[in-house]
């Protein structure tokens, strides 16, 4: 039953996934992809959302998560729809600098 609809990281997904063994094999794909531990990416999310940046979607944040930009231009990517001004830029790469 699908209670939320709400856009998490390869990392956040991780929580949800059941420790049974029919979702041993799926644990493992997704482990190969993330870069952070699930705390840590739940940590990022907040820090992130804490700066009130107002072109910044859940979608967006999922993404940062998931690719850890560490340069402008990787960062432009995931904004494709919308510019992100010179500051707002500066506080995001510096919140996943922290990460990396």
């Amino acid at each position: 039953m699908i209670k939320d609809n709400i856009s998490i990281s390869m990392a956040e997904s991780v929580r949800y996934l059941g420790k049974e063994e029919k979702h041993a094999e799926l644990r493992g794909f997704v482990k190969k992809f993330i870069k952070i531990t699930p705390e840590d990416a739940a940590e990022l999310r907040k820090k992130i959302d804490g700066f009130g940046l107002m072109k910044v979607k859940p979608e967006h944040i999922s993404k940062i998560i998931d690719l850890l930009p560490e340069k402008n231009e990787d960062l432009n990517k995931i904004f494709n729809d919308i510019n992100l001004d010179e500051d707002e830029n500066s506080k995001i790469l510096g919140a996943v600098k922290e990460y990396l």
